[in-house]
């Protein structure tokens, strides 16, 4: 998705590659889209009928990646109970994507050149070479020629996952690109919301414009999201995009001073000091829960909402105030969160819960 001379040309080069069989090496850095190229080559060519298996390198290591890729036969090791096919034999006729593939140890590297050599596999506890085809893409955010010079990586390896390359670009370099993407990633964060859908101002896009975006697409793509659970209002303008750095705070704080306010959103009461004081006592065991990596962001949000509503006894007018919206759309965050508790909606005064 873009507009750019990159995007452009690496549609051109999906469309011409995927209808062969050879490997490919997807490079770029972190957030790039290196995945949705693999996707996009298994989808537009006559593999696409077929299964579509990712594997995170990283995520995988010593000995646990051969069962993972190869499968391994039953009462192969403690807790074998059944036989596993692996990735290879589960991606049969279709494309599997290994991504961060420069993260590999070196005998699982080896491992995995043999397979892609031989176009067999060995399952773990087994001696029987199964024959397999699957297409190879593989992924990576390093320079794999220099860490061949370094002597990290096997140079045969990198030759037969490098038949071809695609490069993925930084958004930074990609100007042309953002106002696209901001665009269908608003469209996509406001969907489900059962919100009027929101819409940037060309002030907006120039301020998208003109940041960095060290995180690249990924990073675009988190900060429209957040604009969408935080903005007041269907317009989001440069001004809104101006509170992000006050956004990045513990959500306890923002619950308190938000930052700059639009001038064309009223001004509401301020919280009450106590019950700030309350919700800060209350919710500062609680942070770690709230931020725990992998949580989407509207985990985070229910999870917030819950410890508020903990915080004030379940009232819901005090929750609305700290929390800094209204009661009405609080009440609408909790029904889409199915977010239930004892005494909740009755409004009963906050404070401390008895001993």
């Amino acid at each position: 998705m873009g507009r750019s001379a990159w995007a452009r040309k690496v549609r051109e080069d999906i469309a011409r590659v995927a209808g062969f069989s050879a490997n490919v090496l997807v490079t770029g850095p972190t957030g790039t889209g290196k995945e949705l190229v693999a996707r996009a080559m298994h989808a537009s060519g006559p593999r696409a009928e077929k299964p579509f298996i990712a594997v995170d390198c990283a995520a995988i290591q010593g000995s646990l990646l051969a069962g993972e890729l190869f499968g391994h036969v039953k009462g192969a090791f403690t807790g074998a109970a059944y036989a596993s096919l692996g990735c290879f034999r589960a991606a049969e006729g279709g494309t599997l994507f290994l991504d961060e593939i420069g993260e590999l140890e070196a005998e699982s590297q080896s491992k995995l050149l043999r397979a892609i050599q031989g176009k067999t596999v060995v399952p773990v506890g087994s001696h029987e070479e199964i024959p397999v085809d699957a297409r190879i893409i593989a992924a990576t955010n390093r320079n794999l020629a220099e860490e061949v010079a370094a002597g990290r990586f096997r140079e045969d390896l990198y030759y037969r996952l490098n038949v071809v390359s695609i490069g993925c670009r930084p958004l930074a370099d990609r100007l042309d690109d953002i106002e696209v993407l901001a665009r269908h990633f608003l469209a996509a964060a406001s969907e489900g919301t059962g919100m009027p859908r929101m819409r940037l101002t060309e002030g907006a896009i120039s301020e998208l414009k003109s940041r960095q975006w060290p995180g690249n697409v990924r990073q675009l793509q988190n900060t429209i999201e957040r604009l969408v659970v935080f903005n007041e209002g269907e317009v989001i303008d440069r001004r809104a995009l101006s509170t992000l750095g006050e956004l990045s705070l513990p959500l306890d704080a923002i619950a308190g001073e938000i930052g700059p306010r639009s001038a064309d959103v009223p001004s509401k009461e301020p919280s009450s000091p106590a019950l700030l004081s309350i919700v800060d006592d209350d919710n500062r065991q609680r942070d770690s829960s709230v931020f725990e990596p992998g949580l989407t962001l509207a985990e985070i949000e229910r999870r917030h909402i819950v410890n508020t509503l903990e915080a004030v006894d379940y009232n819901q007018t005090a929750a609305a105030r700290v929390l800094d919206i209204d009661r009405r759309r609080l009440a609408r965050k909790i029904k889409k969160y199915g977010i239930s508790a004892p005494l909740l909606g009755r409004g009963r005064p906050a404070g401390r819960k008895a001993a």
